[in-house]
């Protein structure tokens, strides 16, 4: 039960591990591009690639949907990033009832935007928990659990592919020893959540120290993708390094060097990789010989 990218190599874990999938569900399609096509999953692409069956039902809450889900006899049933919430006969429906593949160290980060929110908030550490699924946000036991840091160049982008590889492997030991698991309640106290980003959380202050703006610049990378105009038009920023200071003052968000620092409230940034709307993002160089940003100019 799964959705987006980061379920698919639990997926072909499963598959290639020879455990039997007798189905698969996904979020249903949805229009997607200029054309406003229906697209599917990428769930349900791969699980169509590697001929598995496919349903994506808009909600579990149906009583014939969750007889259908039961009638499968499942020992238990794997869930991903799946984007609906699973009423209790569902999750109560397998033998051993529904394992999460979460992408935090549960309970810190529980919610829809774990790893975007551990980048942005400064964490030195994230990791992969696998959790007995209960009725609550996230609330139910860990089972495995595995660490991953984050580095200083890590985006959204390529944390996300690094902890559904470690998910992916630490859901094949889970299943290996199900019985053999004890399952850890999660302490309370160090509960925190991870809101749905929100797009009017992308626009920079550059009024604030260069870390921030350089956690924000690589949390929300690519989406929605952190944004500041730039000489009337507006400009994603997807890629930035904090740098020593110039020495040479401005005033926040102004352009201080032709390589692309940039001032900010408390140290500099330098910009690596930039998008206008409509083009392809363009590492600083290629940007700068389509759209100037001479020394001087002030983004905001």
């Amino acid at each position: 039960m799964g959705s987006p990218g980061f379920a698919v190599p639990a997926l072909d874990a499963l598959v290639d591990a020879g455990h039997e999938v007798t189905c698969v569900y996904c979020q249903p399609p949805r229009p997607a591009g200029r054309g406003k096509r229906e697209q599917p999953t990428a769930v349900q692409a791969r699980a169509t690639a590697l001929g598995l069956p496919v349903r994506h039902p808009a909600a579990l809450s149906a009583a014939d949907v969750q007889q259908e889900f039961a009638a499968l006899g499942a020992d238990v049933a794997v869930v991903a990033a799946y984007g609906l919430i699973l009423p209790q006969p569902v999750l109560d429906a397998p033998r051993y009832g529904c394992i999460n593949i979460h992408a935090s160290l549960l309970p810190r980060w529980r919610g829809a935007a774990p790893i975007h929110r551990a980048i942005m908030a400064g964490d030195s550490e994230t990791g992969v928990a696998i959790m007995q699924m209960a009725a609550g946000l996230d609330t139910g036991p860990v089972l495995l659990r595995g660490s991953q840091p984050i580095t200083a160049t890590d985006t959204t982008a390529s944390l996300h592919d690094k902890l559904a590889a470690q998910g992916a492997q630490l859901l094949l030991q889970a299943l290996s020893s199900l019985d053999a698991l004890e399952p850890t309640p999660q302490d309370t106290a160090g509960v925190s959540y991870a809101q749905k980003i929100d797009k009017s959380e992308a626009r920079i202050d550059w009024t604030r120290p260069a870390a921030e703006v350089d956690r924000q610049i690589r949390g929300l990378c690519h989406f929605p993708g952190a944004w500041t105009m730039a000489l009337g038009d507006r400009v994603k920023c997807l890629g930035s390094e904090l740098v020593e200071d110039t020495g040479r003052a401005g005033p926040a968000g102004q352009v201080l060097s032709p390589d692309l620092k940039i001032a900010c409230g408390q140290g500099t940034l330098r910009l690596t990789q930039l998008q206008r709307a409509g083009k392809s993002a363009q590492d600083s160089g290629s940007f700068l010989r389509g759209f100037a940003l001479p020394v001087g100019t002030q983004l905001g």
